[in-house]
């Protein structure tokens, strides 16, 4: 019997900008729903190439969060589209967070509806502590933190997850405004958060004005 995989396209930590506190992100490869003007076209690809074993994605979380852990963000690409190696990973982290009696939540977009989750992976919902689910809109710009259009907002799931988001349910945009984190890799630069609309277009105005252009984007195909 093959060991659980999953299609991964990066991982970083810490995150701050996805979730409260010190966070792991993890971004799956692969998404079938590929909403308009997503800005990670780069994820929407399956690549069996990028199968990742769970057990060598966990040793990498647990060497990788030294300096203190407050949630792991779970992203992409679609994680739903991969329920068995989600699955897998899902028990490895409640495996760990017992193990080390942490209290670090588990928090998961998607860009399914949330009734379309509750009516095919409740299992993998009881799972998470907290959910940020629908399909992002484009001309429907968002009001509420972490969210990418207005029809999207965190969903607790969990006592630990009620606790932990309560403060930011009501929370407007307004208040806490965007942030964004920026990452470099070798001759890649990674873009971590959620961006206002014609944010990454500024963005790539901005560095040809200065003489760098950009080459492959993932926000456009």
């Amino acid at each position: 019997m093959k060991p659980p995989t999953l299609q991964i396209n990066k991982a970083h930590y810490p995150v701050t900008v996805l979730g409260p506190g010190r966070r792991i992100g993890i971004w799956v490869q692969g998404c079938s729903i590929r909403c308009k003007k997503c800005v990670s076209m780069d994820t929407w690809e399956k690549d069996v190439k990028r199968a990742m074993r769970i057990a060598d994605i966990l040793d990498w979380c647990r060497s990788t969060a030294t300096q203190g852990l407050d949630g792991i963000t779970l992203s992409g690409g679609e994680p739903f589209d991969q329920p068995q190696g989600l699955r897998a990973l899902l028990a490895g982290l409640h495996a760990w967070r017992k193990e080390t009696k942490s209290d670090f939540d588990i928090l998961c977009y998607s860009g399914y509806p949330l009734r379309t989750l509750e009516a095919k992976h409740g299992s993998l919902l009881k799972m998470l502590d907290a959910i940020i689910p629908e399909p992002y809109i484009e001309n429907a710009p968002p009001t509420a933190i972490w969210c990418g259009s207005a029809n999207q907002h965190i969903v607790p799931l969990s006592e630990l997850g009620k606790h932990k988001y309560a403060q930011y349910l009501d929370l407007p945009l307004s208040e806490c405004g965007k942030q964004m984190q920026m990452s470099v890799d070798g001759q890649r630069v990674w873009m971590i958060g959620i961006p206002g609309r014609g944010d990454m277009e500024q963005l790539e105005a901005i560095c040809q004005s200065r003489g760098l252009s950009l080459g492959q984007v993932s926000w456009r195909r």
